[in-house]
């Protein structure tokens, strides 16, 4: 039967519940292959899975102490972060050289995104009311849909540890950075409760050379809830909303975050268990720049999914139906438009060897109807090595943007993006230790750009997104060590240039060593230049920053900790802003929190 070992909310994936086996990082006796769900909508360990998976855990995500949500995502291999300046300004991931509008955002299985940009607000999601993050790098429109050719990033909001727990935190730093935060929770094998809230504020820094600091504030809350009766049914709600504003260059502008979900996962049968979910998903900016605008963005989702085991098999047949609608201060051609899918997945064991199959269709109203497949081979050599190999197709639909811009910015004419991927990965885990590598290709079709002569989006016949990744960790006796490196060629096979924004080389080495009661860490982060502008073609230059942190825990659950980020104080860009000057980081950033937990 298909079991799930303790309740946590995810609303909106094909489980109720999430296992809190094992943060690769906690302790040198626990394993280094943590249980993911996001790759196959479904419970497996990193090492069983055949896609290039990672997660970063909660007590990552403690020590690192990040500010923004895409600061947690910079640590790993694939993932190229681009902004309009630190600290709640618009912010782009590109992952694998895929487009931001090209990866999809889920908040406990719920996808979240504007559906006039086409991209999520990663700058607006609060990371400190997140417990750990999956990150799944590479095409998975066959489970996900239309924007999944990247890959798929999801958030959770359950901590990871069982019993009852409270805690409190308050933190400041330069740039007259403040953050308070408290929450509340308490699993056991039944039942799950969590509650949280976190406020968020700080004056900013220039956002570009010879500027003004632009100041950024936000309030955020979560709740989740999820219960398992004694007839097997489980329910399950949830909620994750952030509201505040953030200046930058020219303006300001006020948001809202909010996804909410409730779901009932039923065991119909021994071997078969089927599970609904109904959630809304809420991206409200209003902007008051040189044009203000307003635009609410709304997406409702309701999605079924059957789960059938025949011995050490699984499928899942299902059905997803999601409405976008549009409601702006600019008048749209079109404000709605549905989406319907079906779906399938066999997850097929033979011994050693590993089959998944998928497929998905789906049938929109705005742009027709898409099929994607995906198909991956692993196999397990001996007890520390395997193989995965895969291939699928995976396709993103225009925006409301792209499509239905008034005043001739809007590209009626455009065609979906779609693509072929390829993938091969090799990977050893051991008692301290495990490195992957892996390979990629992917052919886009339709790749769709801004044209800034022509004043609209349009297609771009062909390009070609192709690359290696390497991961190597290591922890003993209080030490982790990891370091991850990325080499990319992302190219408009029309005119062999390099794709904007995205830099083809990355390194990062994370050390950190516990001391019993205190913890040190540091890390060190590079990146190869970049280039702007579709047509001037301005080179932004590559960079290196050092980071490092500590922290000491006390009798009667009170820690104190510290972080400092860009230790040597770097001036280095991700965008340009105006063609002579560049968008700049916030330079060195310091962080000092104090934090009360208690636990029963």
């Amino acid at each position: 039967m298909l079991k799930f070992p303790f309740p946590v909310v995810v609303a909106g994936v094909s489980i109720a519940a999430l296992p809190m086996a094992v943060s690769a990082q906690s302790s040198d006796d626990e394993a280094l292959d943590p249980i993911v769900v996001t790759a196959t909508v479904g419970p497996e360990t990193i090492g069983e899975g055949l896609s290039s998976v990672a997660e970063i855990s909660e007590r990552e995500i403690d020590k690192w102490q990040p500010l923004e949500f895409q600061d947690v995502l910079a640590s790993q291999p694939g993932i190229a972060i681009s902004g309009n300046g630190a600290l709640g300004k618009q912010t782009t991931v590109f992952i694998r050289g895929h487009e931001s509008d090209a990866t999809v955002l889920l908040v406990n299985g719920i996808r979240i995104r504007s559906a006039t940009t086409g991209s999520p607000a990663w700058q607006f999601l609060p990371p400190q009311l997140i417990s750990r993050v999956e990150i799944v790098r590479g095409s998975s429109s066959s489970l996900y849909g239309s924007d999944a050719m990247g890959g798929v990033v999801q958030a959770f909001t359950m901590p990871e540890s069982e019993g009852t727990r409270g805690w409190v935190e308050t933190s400041a730093g330069n740039l007259d950075t403040q953050n308070y935060s408290a929450g509340f929770s308490s699993i056991d094998d039944h039942s799950a409760l969590n509650v949280g809230v976190n406020r968020f504020r700080t004056e900013g820094a220039p956002v570009i050379e010879g500027g003004e600091d632009k100041p950024y504030d936000s309030n955020s809350g979560t709740f989740s809830a999820s219960h398992e009766f004694t007839n097997g049914i489980r329910t399950n709600v949830t909620y994750l909303g952030a509201e505040g504003s953030a200046e930058y260059e020219g303006g300001y502008n006020d948001f809202v975050l909010q996804v909410a979900g409730v779901g009932v996962d039923v065991p119909v049968t021994e071997n078969w268990r089927t599970s609904l979910k109904f959630s809304d998903a809420r991206d409200v900016l209003d902007d008051y720049g040189a044009f203000p605008f307003e635009v609410t963005t709304k997406t409702r989702t309701s999605r079924i999914e059957n789960w059938l085991t025949a011995g050490v098999h699984e499928f899942v047949v299902g059905a997803e139906t999601m409405t976008d609608q549009v409601e702006a201060s600019t008048n749209y051609v079109e404000t709605s438009r549905a989406n319907d899918a079906l779906f399938g997945q066999a997850l097929l064991t033979f011994g050693p060897s590993d089959l998944h199959l998928s497929a998905r269709r789906d049938d929109n109203e705005a742009y027709g109807t898409h099929e994607t497949w995906g198909v991956a081979y692993g196999y397990q050599f001996d007890s520390h090595h395997r193989i995965r190999l895969s291939s699928g197709t995976a396709f993103k639909a225009p925006t409301f943007n792209d499509l239905y811009y008034p005043f001739g910015f809007g590209n009626p004419d455009l065609a979906p993006e779609e693509s072929i991927s390829f993938e091969a990965g090799l990977e050893g885990n051991y008692q301290n230790w495990f490195w992957d590598a892996a390979i990629y290709h992917s052919e886009v079709d339709n790749l769709i750009v801004y044209d800034s002569q022509a004043g609209k989006p349009l297609n771009v016949e062909k390009a070609r997104l192709k690359g290696m990744e390497l991961l190597v960790g290591w922890q003993r006796d209080g030490w982790r060590t990891k370091a991850v490196a990325s080499l990319g060629d992302f190219v408009n096979r029309e005119d062999g240039s390099q794709l904007i924004r995205r830099p083809e080389q990355s390194i990062r080495v994370d050390v950190d060593k516990d001391f019993g009661r205190w913890y040190a860490g540091t890390s060190v982060r590079a990146e190869s230049h970049r280039f702007d502008e579709v047509f001037s073609r301005i080179r932004i230059p590559g960079y290196a920053v050092w980071n490092v942190r500590a922290g000491i825990s006390f009798d009667g659950g009170w820690q104190i900790s510290a972080s400092i980020d860009n230790v040597l104080d770097n001036e280095y860009a991700l965008a340009q802003y105006d063609g002579s000057r560049n968008y700049i980081s916030a330079g060195r950033t310091a962080l000092l929190s104090v934090r009360y937990d208690f636990v029963r």
